[in-house]
């Protein structure tokens, strides 16, 4: 696996990423709780409308100056975290991490983890002390941050909380 930052015109590829999976439910924020709720579904991974979405967003993103390591096994991207340098939050502290998947053959193998620190990383050094995570539901994506140490953000950032609020806000701690 070569871990490497990517180029604009590499932004593509992001779709080329299996995002696929076995959901076995859907977590929702209640009274400062997370709650388990829904029946086991397949999620078959980008539909056109999302990538409608989230493309200009991406471009948006690396136009500013966001940090895009892509995971790379042979010339497919098998993973990638996306750092947005905009400072948010109350205190203005957090970075948000914008973007982290990986393709669904290379899971549980600590391929998220890496990229993960690797992008605190690069936000301690743009002076931020936490992540802001805005994550899919999903049960598999929520446990994988509450596994890496991520925590429910004491109160979400409304501008990222407003076009997701479905998503469970957490924040990570990077020191």
């Amino acid at each position: 696996m070569i871990l490497r930052e990517l180029e604009r015109g590499e932004l593509e590829a992001v779709w080329g990423i299996d995002r696929s999976e076995h959901v076995e439910g859907l977590y929702r924020h209640e009274k400062g709780e997370l709650v388990l709720t829904g029946m086991p579904f397949e999620d078959e991974g980008w539909d056109p409308e999302e990538i409608g979405v989230y493309g200009p967003l991406l471009e948006d993103c690396f136009d500013r100056g966001g940090f895009f390591l892509g995971a790379f096994d042979g010339a497919a991207l098998a993973g990638v975290v996306v750092l947005d340098p905009r400072p948010v939050g109350g205190d203005r502290d957090l970075l948000q991490l914008f973007f982290l998947h990986v393709s669904r053959a290379h899971r549980r193998g600590g391929l998220g983890r890496t990229l993960l620190e690797a992008a605190a990383r690069r936000a301690r050094g743009l002076g931020a002390s936490r992540l802001y995570v805005s994550s899919a539901p999903s049960r598999n994506a929520v446990e994988f941050y509450l596994h890496l140490g991520c925590r429910l953000a004491p109160a979400p950032d409304p501008q990222l909380f407003a076009p997701e609020p479905e998503d469970i806000h957490l924040q990570y701690e990077i020191g």
